[in-house]
């Protein structure tokens, strides 16, 4: 009788031990994964450089729309110009305005003036575009670009000039309308107003 409880016992603790290795196993793999974070939302990330060592504008959102596609177009002081690519509706509650400012003229261009008329954000946000709106036509509502508590926009910033013929990639992020609602005008301090649809 002892010898088979015995037995018995070291095959349950054999079972115990080889499903606790197991359970670590796979919880070790998961690790990895939930450490990775997603998006560019950080505060905390550093800006990015050329080859050069220079800062380049932050456009994290922007380099995912199709720089083909074109939505619009607005025209700007000195030459500049407005393209719109993408006005795409996301799951996490906010649209995202995606394009390019391009230099049709015969000089480099400073491409400041684009962070609106707010001190803090202007403050917060040189050579950005953070002036820039929405307006929901039909629930007359403006929307502004988001922001965070430090007031840095979630959009393009720290633009540098644009050569003659070159362009600069941006993006904006503001609060979602509401589903009924996909079309707006959007407005983009030293440019024209224009109509968007949204998709998504």
């Amino acid at each position: 009788m002892s010898i088979r409880r015995t037995t018995r016992s070291r095959r349950v603790m054999a079972v115990v031990s080889t499903t606790a290795a197991m359970a670590f196993a796979v919880a070790g793999c998961g690790g990895d994964e939930g450490s990775t974070t997603k998006g560019s939302g950080s505060s905390t990330s550093s800006k990015p450089t050329n080859e050069d060592g220079e800062s380049k504008p932050d456009t994290a959102a922007g380099e995912e729309a199709d720089p083909n596609a074109k939505l619009a177009e607005a025209k700007g002081r000195d030459g500049f110009l407005l393209v719109v690519n993408e006005v795409k509706r996301d799951s996490g509650g906010f649209i995202t305005v995606s394009g390019e400012i391009k230099n049709t003229g015969e000089v480099s261009l400073n491409a400041s003036g684009m962070e609106g008329a707010e001190t803090a954000l202007v403050a917060a946000n040189p050579n950005s575009v953070a002036g820039a709106t929405l307006i929901d036509k039909v629930g007359k509502k403006r929307y502004y670009v988001l922001r965070d508590t430090d007031n840095r926009c979630l959009c393009t910033t720290s633009m540098l000039s644009i050569s003659p013929g070159g362009a600069n990639p941006i993006f904006m992020q503001f609060p979602a309308t509401p589903a009924t609602s996909n079309e707006v005008d959007f407005t983009l301090p030293g440019f024209a107003t224009t109509s968007l649809k949204i998709s998504g």
